[in-house]
Parts: structure tokens; sequence; C-alpha cells
């Protein structure tokens, strides 16, 4: 049993030996500050309990201040720190530690802290001595903040508070380490803390590193961030730096520059460029200019090759180019030699050919010619000049884009173009050349603004005002004759007139009457009016032949 008991002593002892190691007391011998000092006459000795006597190695002697309404004690470690866990030894039995709190901040102000620890539960009989307080923060100071300003307190806690601080002990380790050895990080983004614990840097790793903890120096010729870039072609394949990719011993033939990612230009019989700047030592082939001779010659005149250092051409450029390595096609709207002629009127504002001022989609409305430089004539107008022009006034030529007459039209044409002809005006009068319409009025037969509509059936004459006969079955517009004959019973060139019948006897027809009475009926006609049959009165006649006659 004693083995036993000796084996947990030696490992509990092992353990708090590597705790005790792990972490350094932060806070031992620093500067610290308390809100109020409590002095005592004991045997006749003035003792001052002062801040810096919770920080002083030594449970025994306390920081200890007056009963007041509010108590604050703070430590200055020196820097900002990585904080671990923070533990508090104080007076046993004193009610007036209950509800304290801690703050870690950059500042002695706890407002600029965070909360790293609030009583709220312990009791006088609860509370542990020491008092251990996991915080997991960075800061300078570690601030102990206790009051009494807002009763009702709960029970057992006293109406005022003070420092009743004996030993306070801050473990943790400087900043951008971490675990129980205070491990140095690794190369974070940014240079940011790494996890206190884990060493895992929140934002990656800088550029050349990767692993978890970024401490791994990127490999298989790769570099930069995250090594996600490929080494370039160093020389004999060496791998390139980490960091930046560049290559300690040069390129490989064929390629230049600090990663030798870059490829040698056009250089004389294909020989190598030098690999730190690309020069070619003994100039460029034909076609190419430059140091690097990765630039290539403009058009200059007649195939001439150009200069191999600035590019440039002694005699001159091609037609259609510009600029002082002739490598400019003309714009602005200019073609030709040295770009000196203005292009045409181009279909929409294209531009026309660099070269011989042609406009390959055709030429504005009322332009024509290959290079789109002539207006339309030939009394032509519009798109491709395919539109003729109208009767302008004494024949002058229309506008050669929209076709208008400047001058108007000549007598018996109207509108914008003069292609509109006049209707039959009254009299044979010209109409108005802008709008067509007759100042006197239309001629017989027609009607409208414009008196080219002919009458409407049933109406005739000079504006169709007349109205055609009543028994007419359709007159002639102009002369109001009945042209498709008239009503049955009417006659004449109107069908004014009703047809006249003969009177013959009608011996024969007439019934033998019953008795003396008989009935006789007289149409009357007069003025070409027609009334109805009018039944007389029953007469008593004697039986002798009765004719049936019709009186005009």
């Amino acid at each position: 049993m004693y083995a036993v008991v000796l084996l947990v002593c030696l490992s509990w002892v092992a353990l708090l030996c590597f705790s005790v190691k792990a972490y350094e007391n932060l806070a031992l011998h620093q500067p610290a500050w308390q809100s109020s000092t409590l002095t005592r006459l004991i045997l006749h000795l003035r003792l001052i309990s002062t801040a810096d006597l919770a920080v002083d190695g030594s449970t025994p002697t306390c920081a200890l201040s007056r009963s007041e309404r509010t108590a604050e004690w703070w430590v200055d470690l020196g820097g900002v720190k990585n904080i671990h866990h923070v533990l508090i030894q104080h007076e046993k039995d004193k009610y007036k530690f209950l509800g304290f709190s801690v703050y870690i901040s950059n500042t002695t102000d706890i407002e600029d802290g965070v909360v790293c620890f609030r009583d709220t539960n312990y009791t006088r009989a609860t509370i542990p001595n020491p008092v251990n307080i996991t915080c997991p923060h960075h800061g300078r100071y570690v601030i102990y903040y206790n009051n009494r300003t807002h009763p009702p307190y709960p029970e057992g806690y006293s109406s005022k508070t003070s420092i009743n601080l004996c030993e306070v002990e801050v473990y943790g380790c400087d900043v951008y380490t971490y675990g129980l050895d205070c491990k140095r990080c690794g190369n974070c983004s940014g240079g940011v803390q790494c996890d206190h614990v884990t060493g895992t840097c929140p934002n990656g790793c800088d550029p050349g590193m990767n692993g978890d903890e970024c401490d791994r120096e990127c490999g298989n010729k790769t570099y930069g961030m995250e090594c996600k870039e490929q080494c370039g072609n160093c020389s004999n394949g060496e791998p390139c730096h980490h960091v930046d990719g560049r290559c300690p011993s040069g390129c490989n033939a064929g390629a230049y520059g600090l990663t030798c990612k870059e490829s040698c230009g056009n250089c004389r019989n294909g020989e190598p460029c030098n690999d730190v700047d690309g020069s070619c030592p003994s100039g460029c082939n034909a076609g190419g200019y430059g140091v690097t001779c990765k630039e290539y010659c403009g058009n200059c005149s007649n195939g001439e090759p150009c200069h191999q250092v600035d590019g440039t051409c002694p005699h001159g450029c091609d037609a259609g180019i510009y600029g002082d390595k002739w490598d400019k096609e003309c714009d602005n709207n200019t073609y030709g030699m040295e770009c000196k002629k203005l292009c045409g009127n181009c279909s929409n504002g294209d531009p026309c050919h660099h070269v011989d001022g042609t406009c390959a989609n055709g030429c504005d409305t009322g332009i024509y010619g290959e290079k789109c430089d002539k207006e339309c004539s030939n009394n032509t107008y519009g798109v491709e000049c395919k539109e003729l022009c109208g009767k302008c006034s004494n024949w002058e030529p229309c506008h050669h884009e929209d076709g208008s007459c400047p001058s108007g039209c000549n007598a018996g044409a109207y509108g914008v173009t003069c292609k509109e002809s006049c209707g039959n005006c009254s009299n044979g009068e010209p109409c108005n050349d802008v709008d067509g319409s007759c100042r006197y009025g239309c001629d017989v037969g027609v009607h409208g603004k414009t008196c080219d509509e002919a009458c409407q059936p049933g109406r005739y004459g000079i504006n169709c005002a007349k109205p055609c006969g009543p028994k007419c079955q359709g007159c002639n517009r102009f002369t109001g004759v009945c042209e498709f004959g008239c009503l049955p019973g009417w006659t004449g060139p109107s069908c004014e007139k009703r047809k006249a019948t003969k009177s013959r006897k009608q011996k024969k027809d007439v019934p033998k009457s019953r008795g003396n009475s008989h009935k006789a009926y007289v149409s009357i006609t007069g003025s070409g009016e027609s009334r109805d049959m009018h039944s007389f009165s029953t007469l008593s006649l004697p039986k002798v032949p009765f004719y049936l006659f019709t009186v005009f």
C-alpha cells in the first residue's frame, strides 16, 4: 500500500513539477497598483500592505486595502503576454472577496479589456483558495476588481469590499509562443499570434511555409503562398528558394530572370540569352529587336528590316501604319501613307480600312464610291443612291440623303420628296406643295383633303356635295345620271319621273256585281308624286259597262 501511495505521490509531484515548469509566472516581482492601501499597527510595528505584496512570491504577505464601495488592483506584466491561467490566493474567510472579477487588458482601464472571470456563484463556504481561473487571452495588465455599488447583495456578501490578495500568479508565455513548453509559433501569415494551445495559424502561413503550425518550408520544387507556385527552370534542376522562387545557381540555357521563368527571345543563330536580364550577346535574328529580341519589327516600307535596338524603320512604314516602331495601324478615321488621309463616310461611323480607305460595310445614306467619299448624283439619293428624286421645283436635284426638295415641288406634286401627285382640285388648280390640300376645294366626283377620294355611293358633283335621286339605282359621281337604272315605276335621267300607263277597257275583266252595288278605284298621279288608291263610297249604278280609268 505504501508503494502505491508513494508511486501516486511521485506521479503527482512529477505532474506538479511539470505544470510549474510548463508556464512561467509572468507576474512575479512585476509592478503592481491598488486603489487604496491598508496600514496596520501590530506590536508597535506599523505594517503597510502594499500592492506589490501580492506578487512577491510569498503567500504569508498580502496586499490589503481599506473597506470601500469599490476595490481595484492590477499587475503590469511588462508587455503583452500570452496568458493561459491565473491563480489567486486570498485571505481565508474574507467574505469581502465574493463577487470579484478578473480582466485582461492592454491598458489599466478595465473598459479597454476583456472579462476573464466574474464570480456570480461562490459563497463563503464554497469559494476555493486558491482560485484557479483559465484565461486564454493576450494582454499586458491583469486587473482584479470588486464593488458593492448596487444593492441588494447576495446572501453572505459584505456591504463593502476590499483588496485581500496574498498572491496573484499569472501563468503563460511570451507572445508568439504556444503549448505547455511555450514553443515558438511558426511563420503565421501577417505575423499574427498562433493558437496558444495547438500552435495552428488562424490565417495560414507566410509565403514559403506550410504545415498546420507553419513550421515547414515548401518542398517538391514549390514556393510562395501556400507553396502553390512552381519553381522555374533552375540550373541543373535544383530547387528554388522556398519564399520567392529565385534560383540560387542561375538558370538552364534558354531561360532567364530571378525565377528562371522567362524564355529567351529571338537571339541570333539561336544562341542562349543572358540568364539574368535575357539580353542576346550577338543581337537578334532578322525581324526582332530590343535588348531581349522579344520585340518584332513593324511594317517597315517595302519589307526592309527595322533597327535591332530601337525597332525604327529607316525609310518609314507601309501604308496604313504609324508609330515610332511602325507597329500601329492608322486610327482616328485616317488611312494610307503616314495615315494622312481621312476616311470617307462609312456606314454607322465604322472605321475605313487603314491601308486603302475602303468601307467594309458600305457607305452612309446619301454617299457612294469605294471609299464612300462621293455624294449621290444624277437625281438619286438614299442608301447606295438607289432612290430617284421626286419632281423638285425647276427639276433641281434633291438632297442626297433624304431626297427632300430644297425649293419645293413642281406644279402637280407635293410632299417632302415631291413624289406625291396632286388630286383633282377645283378647276384644275395646283395643290399645296407641302400637304397636297386644294385651296378652292375639289373638282366634280371627288372629295377629301387632297381631293383624291371618289364620291361615296349615293353622292356626286363638286366635293360630292349632291345626293343621287331617291329612285336611282346608283348615279354617276360626276353627272348624277342614274347609270344602273331606276326603281320600278320611275324613269328619267335622275329617275325623277313616274312611268305612264295606257288606259284600256276592262269590260271582260269587270266582275258582275251582286245587286246594284259597285266599287270604283282611282289612281291619281301628279307632279311626280304618287298617291295611294282611294276607295270611293259604294254607288248604286245601273247595270251598264264600267270603265277603270286613270287621271293624270
